[in-house]
C-alpha cells in the first residue's frame, strides 16, 4: 500500500514547483510608500492621478508582472528611464503595488448615464 499510495502522489509532487510558479502573488511593495512615490516623482503628470491614462500609458488594471514593470520602468521604450539609480527594486515593488491597488473602472453598462445612452442607440 505504501509504494501505491507513493505512485500515485509523485506526479502530484512532480507538479507542486509548476503550480506554485504559476500561482499569482500578491505585490510584496508598500501601497503607501507607493503613494508617495507616484506623487513625489510625478507619475500622475502622465499617467493620471487615477493611473487611467493621460498622456502617457494606461496603468490600470496593471496586466505586468513586478518583474516585468520594474524592468520596463529601468528601461522603457516611451518613457524617461528611472535606473536603479533613482528609484531601486524595493521602491519600484512598492509603486507597483500602489497601481495594482488603484480601482478599475466600471465597464460602460454599469454606469446608469452610459447605460441609458447605449440602450438608446438605434
Amino acid at each position: 500500500m505504501r509504494f501505491r499510495a507513493f505512485v500515485v502522489s509523485s506526479p502530484f509532487v512532480l507538479l507542486m514547483p509548476v503550480l506554485a510558479a504559476q500561482t499569482p502573488t500578491a505585490p510584496a511593495g508598500n501601497v503607501q510608500n507607493g503613494k508617495e512615490l507616484y506623487a513625489r516623482y510625478s507619475c500622475y503628470a502622465c499617467h493620471g492621478y487615477d493611473g487611467h491614462g493621460g498622456a502617457g500609458a494606461r496603468l490600470v488594471p496593471m496586466q505586468m508582472t513586478v518583474e516585468r514593470f520594474t524592468a520596463y520602468v529601468h528601461n522603457p521604450r516611451q518613457m524617461p528611464p528611472y535606473t536603479e539609480k533613482i528609484l531601486s527594486d524595493a521602491q519600484l515593488a512598492d509603486l507597483f503595488a500602489y497601481i495594482k491597488s488603484l480601482p478599475v473602472s466600471p465597464a460602460a453598462k454599469d454606469i446608469p448615464l452610459l447605460a441609458r445612452i447605449i440602450g438608446e442607440r438605434p
